[in-house]
């Protein structure tokens, strides 16, 4: 497998080795000394599916307390997907990086807690499947809007399709206090 940094500190981008002849193809998504050791030092405990048409954006999300950790992946079709820096007091607070996620490709994105996640469809429809390192807790979920100028996200869509509760988001700096802190930093 190979595992890259992206413009974000523990952001990372993983490609799997994947083997493959006339018949099909096989892969590990998951094996946890190796993603440990890769950079991912955490354990998983809830996976969940979502299936998406072209065009609808979901994000951007976290949760706080419990914050999740997430290694995400497309089964089905292909996504930009997102990760924003909401950590108060860290350097990189408010930068985002993103990356186009698919079935082809077969690669994943890890995205640490602390990170509001997002993704918009690219293809006709996709299965977007993702391993959290906390339970869903929605008394704990925050979103963040998804064009806020402040982030400056280039999403490759104009018009997306939202949720009610994604359209009606605030903007980052409307989260100060209850955004999760920066190691080090109160």
């Amino acid at each position: 497998m190979n595992v890259s940094e992206t413009s974000l500190p523990g952001v990372l981008l993983i490609e799997p080795k994947v083997f493959g002849d006339d018949r099909g193809y096989f892969f590990e998504s998951f094996r946890l000394d190796r993603y440990n050791a890769s950079g991912v030092p955490y354990s998983f405990v809830q996976d969940n599916v979502s299936r998406s048409r072209r065009g609808v954006l979901r994000g951007l999300h976290l949760q706080e307390p419990k914050g999740q950790g997430k290694l995400v992946s497309v089964s089905l079709g292909e996504v930009f997907d997102v990760a924003v820096d909401v950590r108060v007091g860290s350097p990189s607070f408010g930068l985002w990086t993103g990356a186009y996620l698919s079935e082809k490709r077969k690669n994943q994105l890890w995205i640490p807690p602390g990170f509001a996640h997002g993704f918009v469809v690219t293809s006709d429809e996709a299965i977007f499947t993702y391993k959290c390192t906390e339970y869903y807790r929605p008394e704990s979920e925050l979103t963040v809007r998804w064009n806020d100028p402040a982030i400056g996200i280039e999403w490759p869509v104009s018009e997306p399709s939202l949720s009610a509760k994604d359209l009606a988001a605030p903007m980052l700096a409307d989260l100060s206090a209850v955004l999760p802190r920066f190691p080090g930093r109160s």
